[in-house]
């Protein structure tokens, strides 16, 4: 049996304490597993023998868990997001479901910041479609939520999701470029609202809105650390319940 031992203390945390350790590396791989998995059109037993061998992998990896639970300790390092670092963003959220490097099932989308719009390109491939030949309307909402907080960086204005609007216009179409908009549209001491579309073709197929929690960069560092002074609240970017009048 292989026992887990804990890392000894190593000084303050590096900038990116996922970085160069094959973590990146490894989600890169899953990613190109997972649409050859949905894709490939291989004999049966090639995808029985493919099955045997991920599976072999998964059990050698899940040797490695932390008794407490599957994340890995100190993997966020004490820093805010700031607008005129372009990759900060994804930086903060590496394991972020929609844009996190090292999770193998993050959108194919690349946020960069033009003020005080935040514009996102993707070209989603076969692992996101819903209806045949169209992009699932689930990752596009998950898409927006990141967009739209993309744009309330840009204005200082970034926290929790508290409410988001989707309004599919058309279907937005598998292995077509898309190009996401976003930008703030109001903002006070409590609360950031934003609105963004997406583009294809040359047509906007979808329109967003959102309220968010503008919230301190300090506190949302502190969620990001589990810190127990930080606001409690949900996954998946949630407000917290308390925070939401």
């Amino acid at each position: 049996m292989t026992t887990v031992t804990e890392p000894a203390e190593a000084g303050p945390l590096p900038a990116k304490p996922w970085s160069g350790g094959g973590r990146e590396e490894l989600a890169a791989a899953v990613r190109r597993l997972t649409a050859l998995t949905v894709t490939a059109t291989a004999a049966p037993d090639v995808l029985a023998g493919a099955a045997e061998r991920a599976t072999a992998l998964a059990d050698e990896l899940e040797l490695c868990v932390p008794e407490v639970g599957p994340v890995p300790t100190g993997r966020f390092a004490d820093h805010s997001v700031r607008p005129e670092e372009v990759d900060t963003l994804a930086a903060a959220m590496p394991f972020d479901m929609v844009i996190g490097s090292c999770n193998p099932v993050a959108l194919p989308i690349t946020i960069e910041f033009e003020p005080p719009k935040a514009i996102g390109s993707a070209v989603f491939t076969a692992p996101y479609e819903g209806a045949p030949g169209c992009v699932h309307g689930a990752v596009l909402a998950g898409a927006f939520d990141i967009m739209l907080t993309a744009a309330n960086v840009i204005a200082n204005g970034a926290g929790p999701t508290v409410e988001l609007s989707i309004r599919y216009l058309r279907p937005t179409l598998i292995a077509q470029p898309a190009r996401f908009e976003a930008w703030v549209t109001a903002l006070d001491s409590r609360r950031t609202h934003s609105e963004g579309r997406l583009i294809q073709g040359g047509v906007v197929t979808i329109e967003a809105r959102g309220e968010f929690v503008n919230m301190e960069p300090s506190r949302i560092a502190a969620m990001h650390r589990r810190d127990d002074t930080a606001v409690a609240g949900g996954s998946g970017g949630q407000a917290p319940p308390t925070d939401s009048t």
